[in-house]
């Protein structure tokens, strides 16, 4: 599991996008605050990061022409088998979304998609 960094949702290939919608989905749902090396950063932020990202990739989605659910669009929805949070407190925006998602974090992901042979 990995959350691309932010400057790549534009340029990934459908495969990866479409990857990172489902990713998304499942960290919003019943993956949130489940220990993963790679996302662990996720859960020391707002779950509103997270629908900030995830909003990132939608609008990239229906940029190409697929259609995300639209349930997805509501920052409190995680899902068909976790209940919707009852309210959550909207965090300001900021570039990028995730401090993590630094200049080094952005070579790691390219060098990870170099090795499944996408050159972005």
């Amino acid at each position: 599991m990995r959350l691309w960094h932010e400057k790549l949702i534009s340029k990934l290939p459908r495969q990866q996008l479409l990857g990172q919608h489902r990713e998304c989905c499942a960290l919003r749902g019943g993956g949130w605050g489940k220990k993963h090396q790679t996302v662990d950063y996720v859960f020391t932020h707002s779950p509103y990061k997270l629908f900030q990202f995830h909003e990132k990739v939608m609008h990239e989605m229906q940029h190409r022409g697929y259609q995300p659910n639209e349930l997805w669009l509501n920052p409190l929805y995680r899902g068909t088998k976790v209940p919707s949070y009852d309210s959550l407190q909207s965090v300001k925006l900021t570039s990028p979304i995730y401090p993590e998602h630094d200049d080094v974090y952005l070579h790691e992901c390219i060098e990870n998609l170099a090795s499944k042979g996408i050159e972005i």
